[in-house]
């Protein structure tokens, strides 16, 4: 198991800026597929980005050119970098990891972080 812990969270109006951190715990953390995903009041968790551990990404179609999702090996650590930011992006945002593709009852979290868009 990998321990996740999540920084970055905040308001932003619509329009701005945030990019979230995501620590990690083990020194195989290369290994890992890393992802971010995103739960909002009454919503279902739903995969935001993921990068696999040769560096493929992958984005939900409504963050396409706008998030971009990086990883450092070297820090154990993966990044989220979420431009021109919506009031629909507003949810809690947990990072996760496994060995191998990322399965949403399968992963380790982090305990999520919390990002609001609003004027």
């Amino acid at each position: 198991q990998i321990q996740l812990v999540e920084s970055g969270g905040g308001l932003v109006q619509p329009g701005g800026s945030l990019r979230l951190s995501c620590a990690a715990s083990r020194s195989i953390f290369r290994l890992y597929t890393l992802g971010w995903y995103r739960q909002a009041p009454g919503n279902e968790r739903e995969l935001v980005a993921s990068i696999s551990s040769h560096g493929d990404t992958n984005y939900l179609d409504s963050v396409k050119g706008r998030f971009t999702i990086s990883r450092d090996n070297a820090k154990n650590m993966v990044f989220l970098q979420m431009d021109s930011l919506k009031s629909e992006d507003t949810a809690v945002y947990f990072c996760a990891a496994r060995l191998g593709p990322l399965e949403l009852h399968e992963n380790d979290w982090g305990q999520g972080t919390q990002v609001t868009c609003s004027s």
